[in-house]
């Protein structure tokens, strides 16, 4: 297993992570992802460990918190320095008025929450879910300074937020010298490259990992959806597709096709190499992989230790390609003053 640092920190994470989405499997979303318990978790877990995968991600919503609990009865009995736990909060966990948010009252409440059902008195990673555009930038940070002091948390990281959001953070806490985020969970697939836009050049520009959630955007490049074909039975996308990113069929049928004349070429499977291309991204630190079951997890495994070739590459490039929104666009025909991330 490669391991990559997180950005401009010092912290070195697996190129491949687990993420925790499957554990629990309850309410309408996560029950169609999975239902994994304590014994199956543990399983899961030892393979991962025996392939140098240690970073496990989860969040407090997944499952109302019965992932963060399944994750920390499959870890214990281990030693703490064994594996590395990133989790995410800010989604509303509760339906009182400070259930949801980023406020120094909802994390301090949230990270001693999220502790003890981690059985762990850290966490090497927290990441906030979303911007919380009603607190003011200096309370999260203040409080993320004082979680980092108290011991609580290692680094800080954040999930899903606009380009502005992240820069106006970054400023806040260089002005104030509190801790830097060091991680952006982002979406990011062969099927949706958004994140390229300007996320991506922040992120190269500022020392940001991106840690890629739904590499296999949304259970579409599993290998199982074709031109033509009913959706397969047991796909994410029955009964969850409104929670995930739209993607037009004819991208999706383009990207399928590419990804399937390089499986043939390589003798890999199409999530291998849907992965593989993502590894090779700029910016890119660690990829989140999921599995309801041991074989889903080793096929995804088997997505490092080599290498797709440059022409490849370009051809999975060019099947994906598509037209940013403005002022991206824009910026395009301009290569000699915004040159693409490397």
């Amino acid at each position: 297993m490669d391991y990559r640092r997180l950005g401009h920190s010092g912290f070195k994470v697996p190129a491949l992570s687990f993420g925790t989405g499957t554990f629990g499997g309850e309410g309408p979303l996560f029950s169609a992802w999975g239902h994994t318990d304590v014994a199956e978790a543990r399983r899961l877990i030892d393979i991962c460990l025996d392939a140098g995968l240690n970073l496990f991600d989860s969040a407090d919503v997944y499952s109302s918190g019965a992932a963060e609990a399944i994750l920390g009865e499959a870890i214990k009995g281990r030693p703490r320095d064994s594996v590395l736990l990133s989790t995410k909060t800010t989604f509303r966990l509760g339906a009182g008025p400070n259930d949801a948010g980023s406020s120094r009252h909802r994390l301090l409440r949230a990270v001693d929450a999220q502790l003890k059902r981690l059985g762990t008195d850290y966490i090497d990673l927290l990441q906030l879910h979303g911007f919380d555009a009603l607190t003011p930038v200096e309370e999260v940070l203040s409080t993320l300074d004082d979680l980092v002091r108290a011991g609580k948390l290692r680094y800080v990281g954040v999930s899903n937020f606009s380009g502005w959001h992240l820069m106006k953070s970054l400023a806040v806490a260089d002005r104030h010298g509190w801790p830097r985020y060091v991680a952006h969970q982002a979406y990011y697939s062969l099927v949706g490259r958004d994140y390229e836009w300007e996320l991506m050049p922040l992120a190269q520009d500022q020392g940001v990992g991106a840690v890629v959630w739904s590499p296999l955007g949304w259970g579409r490049l599993t290998g199982k959806i074709r031109r033509g074909q009913p959706l397969p039975a047991g796909s994410r996308l029955h009964g969850s597709a409104e929670y995930g990113p739209p993607v037009p069929d004819e991208l999706l049928y383009r990207v399928v096709d590419a990804l399937d004349a390089v499986a043939e070429e390589t003798g890999k499977t199409v999530p291998q190499i849907a992965i593989n291309w993502l590894l090779q991204r700029p910016t890119v630190a660690t990829v989140v992989i999921g599995a309801r079951n041991e074989e889903q997890l080793r096929q995804n495994l088997g997505a490092v230790g080599w290498s797709l070739t440059a022409e490849q590459v370009a051809r999975l490039d060019a099947a994906s390609d598509v037209t940013p929104a403005y002022p991206y666009w824009h910026q395009r025909g301009f290569e000699e003053r915004n040159p693409k991330p490397v």
